[in-house]
């Protein structure tokens, strides 16, 4: 029977953060705006490929790379600094807080789990008001792996406290969902980015259409 997590960890690009403002950042190095979303895709399969076979590099070096591929090689290093350096400003979501702050509030030990940079998710969570609801911050350079290995998220578990089994892994993205059933956690996935549940993956124990709808779901689990 799934019961109720003690703990649960965010994902946070595109979950918690919001990318769009990016748009503008590339658009300043003479760059579409419409190249955001290739490039952080081209970001995750580099990531996964890294994972798969056996090695790591920073979120830095792997983004970096991206860009300049998918720049075409036009972009200066001075203009990827520009954008990366975004990351530390985005906005969060609308339903970021309100989600986090109902687990927090319902003594529930509420996580990161991040393949961005430290640094920059540090940033971010200050910055939004989201740091006073968070207890730690996991990211893959801690973990030494790329998601969705089963290893960064057992490594998640125990930097929350607790055991994989009694930790929920919270995203957008139905692979981070499959990620984290598959290394034996609770998943609560959320409706706003892909509409629909992916077949192919796991099926998630909770689903909602915004964050706060998933974290209310977790909380009405059974209690073990």
């Amino acid at each position: 029977m799934v019961t109720r997590p003690h703990a649960v960890a965010f994902d946070v690009l595109e979950t918690l953060l919001d990318l769009d403002p990016l748009h503008a950042r590339l658009e300043e190095i003479g760059q579409s705006p419409q190249l955001l979303q290739p490039w952080f895709m081209r970001l995750q399969r580099d990531s996964m490929a890294l994972a798969l076979a056996g090695d790591f590099e920073s979120f830095e070096l792997v983004a970096r790379q991206a860009l300049r591929t998918d720049t075409h090689h036009t972009a200066t290093e001075s203009d990827i600094d520009h954008v990366l350096d975004g990351f530390g400003h985005l906005p969060p979501h609308p339903d970021a807080e309100p989600a986090l702050r109902r687990l927090s509030e319902a003594g529930l030990r509420v996580g990161c789990l991040t393949v961005g940079g430290a640094e920059n998710t540090a940033l971010f969570l200050e910055r939004a008001g989201l740091a006073r609801h968070v207890d730690s911050v996991i990211t893959a350079e801690k973990a030494g792996i790329w998601k969705p290995a089963p290893s960064i998220y057992r490594v998640a578990a125990g930097e929350l406290g607790t055991s994989p089994d009694d930790m929920a892994l919270v995203a957008v993205h139905a692979w981070d969902c499959h990620g984290a059933k598959r290394a034996g956690c609770l998943a609560g996935w959320c409706a706003r980015l892909e509409g629909r549940y992916g077949d192919v993956f796991t099926a998630p124990d909770v689903s909602g259409t915004d964050l706060v709808e998933v974290a209310e779901g977790l909380l009405r689990l059974p209690s073990s």
